[in-house]
């Protein structure tokens, strides 16, 4: 069954950004989808967003597509560590996805539970057919091309940067209220 998986990062929620939009849009692509709201958003401990992503009913198989934004996008690549071993998704599109705290003090909080751990790249690639990685040049939460080029290099997936884009988010523009290029990734 193809389903799919929308998941916000901290300071957010299942409303925020393009997330309505996206799964919407997949709904229309006759995708189930799963956009849950994740506990203590403004400060994620990773164990919590874990359990309440498996307290789900999502299922993960090979039609999966697991899409997530800032930190949700680094619990995508904690699920994938964690899928038993003979199960992988089709697709994992990480937006703006940060592999460690950064270099913004102020910001720690918002990424430290979820990058503190040494990253199992090897059982994450193993866990997704296909890696869509989605940067900017200019994200201003310390989250840009510089972790994409890692996932680029340890997951083989294909590496978008765009320019001039922040965060992605209706913090940096409007127009983020949809993000038609996750779309073109379904085609």
């Amino acid at each position: 069954m193809k389903n799919a998986l929308i998941l916000h990062g901290a300071g957010n929620n299942s409303q925020g950004n393009w997330f309505p939009w996206l799964k919407g849009e997949l709904e229309k692509k006759g995708y189930k989808v799963l956009s849950p709201d994740l506990p203590n958003a403004d400060i994620p401990k990773l164990e919590d967003w874990l359990e309440a992503v498996n307290k789900t009913e999502f299922e993960f198989n090979e039609e999966s597509v697991l899409i997530g934004h800032s930190s949700g996008a680094t619990l995508i690549l904690r699920i994938l560590e964690n899928l038993p071993e003979n199960t992988s998704v089709r697709t994992a599109i990480l937006v703006a996805a940060p592999l460690d705290k950064g270099s913004i003090p102020q910001i720690f909080k918002l990424k430290e539970s979820v990058t503190k751990d040494p990253f199992n790249f090897e059982k994450i690639k193993k866990s997704a057919q296909k890696f869509y990685l989605i940067y900017s040049d200019n994200d201003p939460y310390d989250c840009g091309e510089r972790h994409g080029k890692i996932l680029k290099e340890k997951t083989g997936g294909e590496l978008i940067i765009k320019k001039g884009e922040g965060h992605f988010n209706l913090e940096a523009d409007e127009k983020y209220k949809q993000f038609p290029e996750i779309l073109k990734l379904f085609d």
